[in-house]
Order: C-alpha cells, then sequence, then structure tokens
C-alpha cells in the first residue's frame, strides 16, 4: 500500500507538471521556479501543503525578479533570522530576534537573504551569497551555518520547521564547486539598480540610491527619545524606548526637585538615574548602528531603474 501510494504522488507531480496551466496554478509575479523541487517533500514527493506554504511565501516576493539572472530559478524559500553576533544576543536578549527576521531565498546559482519585518514584509534591503563562495553549508538544529572561502562564518538562525529537512536534503545536493566572487561571502545589493554595494558605504556607487548611515543613526538616538529605533524603521520598539527614556529623564527631574527641597535619598536619585538614562541611550545607538548595516534606504518608495544592470 506504500509503494502504491508513493506511485501515485509522484504521478500527481509529473501530472502537475506537464498539464497545462489553469488560472489558479499561475505563479505570482511570473517568477521562475523549479516545481519539482519547491513543492516536494524532503523525499522528493509532492505535498499539497507544502505547495500552499510555498505559495504562501511566494507571495511575498514582488521584490525578487529584478534581482534574477537569465536562466535562476527558485527552489525554495523559508523563514529564518539575520546573523546576530553575541553581543546583540547579550544586550538585547530574545527581542533581537524580532528585529532581525528574514527571508532566505534558495536558487540554483546562490542564496538570498531578505530582512523583512515580523509578517515577512520586503524592508527594501536584500543581500546575498554564491554557493562557490562557500566552503560547507549546513543546517543544525534550525540553524544554518555558512563558512565562506575567505574563512568567515555566519549563521542563520531561526530556520522554518516546516523546510529544515527540505533544506538538508537540498544543500547536500548543491555542489559548491565554481569560481568564487571577489568578495567571497554574503554582500548587499541596491535595491533600486540591484548592483553590490560596497561595505560601510552608504551610497550606491551605481545609482547613487543614499542609505540610512551610522553618524545620522547615533546623533538622533542622542537627541531624541526612541530617535534610532524610528529612524531605522522599528516603530514599536521605538515607541517602547522613548517611553522607557521619557519615564527616565521624568524620575531624574523629581529627583533633582526632591534634592533641592531637602527630601532625604532624594541625591542617590541624581545619580542612578543619570545612569541608568545614559545607558538606555547607549543600547539604542548600538542597536540601531547594527540595524543600518542592513542598508535601509532614505527613500521610503523605491522605483526599480531599467538598463542599470545586463543580465547574464
Amino acid at each position: 500500500m506504500r509503494r502504491q501510494r508513493e506511485a501515485i504522488e509522484k504521478q500527481d507531480v509529473t501530472q502537475m507538471i506537464t498539464a497545462p496551466k489553469r488560472k489558479d496554478d499561475q505563479i505570482p509575479f511570473d517568477l521562475p521556479i523549479n516545481r519539482e523541487i519547491i513543492f516536494s517533500s524532503h523525499k522528493n514527493l509532492y505535498k499539497k501543503r507544502i505547495e500552499r506554504r510555498q505559495r504562501s511565501l511566494l507571495n511575498t516576493l514582488s521584490f525578487i525578479k529584478p534581482f534574477l539572472d537569465q536562466g535562476e530559478e527558485i527552489f525554495l524559500i523559508t523563514t529564518g533570522c539575520s546573523p546576530v553576533s553575541f553581543s546583540e544576543r547579550f544586550w538585547t536578549g530574545l527581542n533581537v530576534f524580532q528585529m532581525k527576521c528574514s527571508l532566505l531565498i534558495f536558487t540554483n546559482k546562490r542564496i538570498f537573504h531578505v530582512p523583512t519585518t515580523k509578517h515577512h514584509l520586503y524592508r527594501d534591503s536584500i543581500a546575498h551569497f554564491f554557493y562557490a563562495d562557500c566552503s560547507s553549508l549546513r543546517i543544525k538544529r534550525l540553524t544554518m551555518i555558512v563558512r565562506y572561502k575567505n574563512g568567515r562564518r555566519e549563521k542563520f538562525h531561526h530556520i522554518a520547521v516546516r523546510e529544515e529537512k527540505k533544506l538538508k536534503v537540498l544543500l547536500k545536493s548543491i555542489p559548491l564547486a565554481g569560481t568564487a566572487g571577489s568578495t567571497q561571502g554574503r554582500v548587499h545589493l541596491c535595491p533600486r539598480c540591484t548592483e553590490e554595494l560596497e561595505e560601510a558605504k552608504f551610497i550606491c556607487g551605481n545609482c547613487n540610491l543614499e542609505f540610512k548611515n551610522k553618524d545620522r543613526a547615533r546623533k538622533i538616538s542622542i537627541l531624541y527619545p526612541g530617535g534610532g529605533y524610528f529612524y531605522t524603521r522599528h516603530p514599536f520598539l521605538g515607541i517602547a524606548d522613548a517611553a522607557m527614556e521619557i519615564i527616565l529623564l521624568g524620575m531624574l527631574v523629581l529627583s533633582l526637585i526632591g534634592n533641592l527641597k531637602g527630601i532625604k535619598y532624594s541625591e542617590w536619585g541624581l545619580l542612578i538615574f543619570p545612569i541608568a538614562l545614559a545607558f538606555e541611550k547607549a543600547l539604542t545607538v548600538y542597536h540601531s548602528n547594527n540595524l543600518v548595516n542592513e542598508y535601509i534606504p532614505k527613500e521610503k518608495e523605491i522605483k526599480g531603474i531599467t538598463g542599470c544592470k545586463d543580465k547574464d
């Protein structure tokens, strides 16, 4: 019975691939996908629930087509978390994973890393790295561990459980041979012209699109309550941080008034609350500086420029 069931499922895959497209069978945004891989399980068997899941993720990729080369196909999409340093986890705790939500798009050539909102909405930020740039790629405990040929290593945490087994099989089947790129690692792309961006340079050398930078993030974080989070387009974190800073500032003012009136122990507030406020500001500066490394454009709406990149 089991063999019969597997044979029927394999037949369903063949019928799905060869049958003429129905209206409800259209791929969102006319994206090039490999149907045999993207809609199958880790055992290469077609599963309807997998198709529903992948179609749901495909619906979030309205931006990706200009970044794909000719002949490039999407193999799989999953959710995850952008690489997080130890210091970020130490100072932020589990909230850092809410700040670092992302999509990972696996093609026949490379992996796209797309920082998103917690609802997986595009934030006009995208990076990529080629399989040829990697010395190893593996999945361990819902974490994708990437070792680049330049010696660097990155971890993408919180890989979705629904794609874990499939990814283990897929990554083992993809050859890492080939000529590595000049950077041999993960590189951010311009969301307007799709060209690679230079590290630590917050302007596109091809189309001059400007991105939010660390100097501005630091100044706004110091001057305004929650300013760094608002600057990097994390409004909920900005509201929470602003509320905390206002409370600390209010307690400092009350301590000052109490000290002038001679209230006992009020001088302790003049010591504790300035330190706490300075620490809160320092954390905001630290987080905002890390967030601008995702290359967030200054413009809220990005329109692609035709003719900026010739596809191979």
